[in-house]
């Protein structure tokens, strides 16, 4: 099967739950749409888990590439580099917008894990192309920033895939639906709280599992929602 999670946000443990409500198996393939990192409780831990798993396939969203650039820099100054007055500032700017536990969780790493994690956090994708039983999708982290059906998925620079929203009421493509997460259903009048929600041409992935509501999958072989507390 084939399935789609979105803004895991550190919950480890949300995930865990979830991988065994859908029993989920080497021969099944899981796209998680990004923001895999901050605000929950375990990053680390949760980076370190799917960075083994060969068939779960990560995309980029704006924390994840937030935390590469500053968990760099952290890297280079424990290991003696000269900090730069501008990136303390944003890193406490940082800690304070859901940050801290990612980069504690960094720290407590040995220089192999730490070198592991920033190898994976650099290799997301930006958007992933799937087909499945007939059906077209296009999975991405938040949606496409000044976005003209002309212009090539691969023309847009990595920013525009993880800060503008998609618009639910918009049809982006034909024949192709988008998955997208990054925006809380439950901050949309027109969705059903901590529920996945269906838009023209589009599904919106993100139920706010990092803010106590469910962790939503979506199986496209049959289109069943899964949620877990």
């Amino acid at each position: 099967m084939t399935y789609v999670v979105s803004d895991l946000h550190g919950c480890f443990e949300k995930f865990q739950k979830l991988l065994k409500e859908i029993r989920f198996t080497d021969n099944d393939v899981m796209y998680v749409l990004g923001d895999i990192v901050d605000y929950g409780e375990e990053s680390m831990e949760l980076l370190c888990d799917l960075s083994m798993r060969f068939n779960v396939i990560p995309i980029l969203g704006d924390c994840d590439y937030r935390a590469l650039r500053l968990l760099t820099e952290l890297d280079q100054m424990l290991k003696g580099g000269s900090p730069d007055p501008e990136i303390i500032s944003e890193m406490t700017a940082w800690i304070t917008d859901g940050g801290q536990k990612t980069m504690e969780g960094f720290k407590a790493l040995d220089e192999d894990m730490k070198e592991g994690v920033l190898e994976y956090l650099s290799d997301l994708s930006l958007y992933e192309e799937v087909t499945v039983k007939g059906k077209n999708y296009l999975l991405l982290h938040a949606g496409i920033a000044d976005f003209d059906p002309a212009t090539p998925l691969e023309d847009y620079m990595p920013e525009d895939f993880i800060r503008v929203p998609l618009d639910p009421n918009r049809p982006y493509f034909d024949g192709v639906t988008v998955i997208a997460g990054h925006v809380p259903t439950y901050t949309l009048p027109e969705a059903q709280k901590g529920k996945i929600y269906r838009g023209n041409g589009c599904i919106l992935m993100d139920c706010g599992a990092a803010y106590d509501e469910p962790l939503g999958c979506l199986c496209l072989e049959t289109d069943k929602e899964t949620y877990v507390s």
